[in-house]
Parts: C-alpha cells; structure tokens; sequence
C-alpha cells in the first residue's frame, strides 16, 4: 500500500475560501495530498475587500504546528501570511524534517497589510536560511530586496540577493509584469524561466497561496524542485483559466483544475 502524502500549510484563514488556508488544502487535496493546517491569523475578507485582520498568539500557532508534526508528520510544509514577529520566530526554532516552501505573503489582493512592516527583517533573518524555496510576487522580492523589480532582468537579480540570505531556491513570480506570465526560478545557480499566456481576467485571487500550495504538494508526493514548479505553473495557468467568476470583485480561481501527471 503506497504511503499517503502529506503537506502542511501555516497560514491565516479567508472566510471566503480563495485563499490563505483554504486555498491551500483545496490544493493540496486536489493534487492527492493529505492537507492539514496551523493558522496564524484570522481574517474577515471576501473578493470585495478586508475589513478585520486578527493575529493568533505565537504559543497557540507553535501548539497547532506541534500536534501535527507528533502525529501525522508532513512531507512538505508552507508558509501564508504570518502577521508579525512572534509567528516568524515560532516558525524559526520548529524541527521541520522535509521540504519549507516559504511565500512570502505581506499584503492582501485588495491591499490589506498581512505582515507588520518590522516582522519584514525577520523573515529575512530568520526564515530564509531555512527555505528549500521562496516565491516571492515581485512586490514581495522588492520589499525583501530593497531594490526595483520590473523586468526578468531585475527579477533574476532579485533572486540572487534573496539567495545570498541563505534561501536554497527562490521563485520571483512575475505576474504582474507585461505580456507573457513570466516567473524566474534560481535553483543550483541555474536560472530557470516559466512562462504561460496571461488571460484578461479580474479572478485571481488567491493566485499566489494556491501556486506555491500546488509546489508543497507535488515536493510532497516526491516532485524534484524544478519539475514542481513547472507542473505548478501548468496547474495555476489552468486554475486563472477556468476560473468559476464568484464573487462581485477579485474572485477565486478554478481549484478543481486538473494537475499535470499521475494522480
């Protein structure tokens, strides 16, 4: 009998459902992985806006992340929006045994803080020398960084300085560029680039919880780092695509969109 995998996400919830937590397990299960969950922050959200963002105290995040680890240990975890300093540091000192996927989330799609402007140094301090990967949007490579991000030049700078802070790999997801949707992947100093069509579509929220959700579970399922996030461009492109239009504002994208490879 074939060892069920298992994927880990420390995040905040959305109500809503399109990203954060929610997101994340509806990816995780949707790529055959057992999904379970730490949530550091609370939100009240929908495709509209946020109106209320509520952070969890450290020493509840660091017991949900205990009690899976005890019981049902995970063959990749990763990281949402983690709201402040002691939630970083909770993350820090925890004995993960696989894979950390950190996504680097500070903002919401609607322009709500998610990460306390000071927490910012001790993401880079403390989480990324643990980092099997990084993907930050190029928003989140600028504020890491310190510098502009606004090419593929400039995204592949940025990742060699997020790499020399200790990060094993980065992926600066550039979707928010012109034309093509272009990421930059920098693994054993070799530069990868993926690139899809962009479709002209307001639904996307949620895009970069469920993109790096879908690289946790496939590194989870045995998934080497490149071949991951080439299958997790395919399933993101496809999620945008087919995206089921809920919502009066930012909606959801599709996670019953089917992944690459054998399920």
């Amino acid at each position: 009998m074939n060892k069920t995998a298992v994927a880990l996400t420390i995040a905040g919830s959305d109500p809503s459902g399109g990203a954060g937590i929610q997101a994340d397990l509806k990816t995780f299960h949707q790529h055959r992985v057992y999904g379970a969950s730490a949530i550091t922050l609370i939100t009240a959200q929908n495709t509209v806006g946020v109106s209320r963002v509520e952070l969890l105290p450290p020493d509840l995040i660091a017991q949900q992340i205990d009690a899976v680890l005890a019981d049902i240990p995970p063959n990749a975890i990763k990281t949402g929006a983690l709201g402040g300093i002691p939630a970083i540091e909770v993350i820090a000192v925890a004995r993960f045994q696989c894979p950390l996927i950190i996504d680097p989330v500070m903002i919401s799609k609607h322009g709500a803080p998610l990460m306390a402007e000071a927490a910012r140094e001790a993401l880079k301090t403390l989480l990324l020398p643990r980092a099997t990967l990084v993907t930050p949007n190029l928003h989140e490579a600028e504020a890491i960084t310190g510098m502009t991000v606004d090419s593929v030049a400039s995204m592949k700078e940025a990742a060699r300085r997020i790499l020399d802070m200790g990060a094993k790999a980065v992926l600066v997801k550039g979707g928010h560029l012109e034309g093509d949707a272009i990421d930059v992947l920098l693994a054993n100093g070799v530069f990868t680039e993926f690139r899809s069509e962009r479709f002209p579509t307001q639904h996307t929220h949620g895009t970069g919880c469920t993109y790096s959700a879908s690289i946790t579970a496939l590194m989870a399922r045995g998934y080497g780092l490149v071949e991951a996030v080439s299958a997790a461009k395919v399933f993101i492109t496809e999620a945008i695509r087919t995206a089921p239009g809920l919502g009066s504002g930012s909606g959801p994208v599709n996670h019953w969109a089917e992944p690459e490879g054998p399920q």
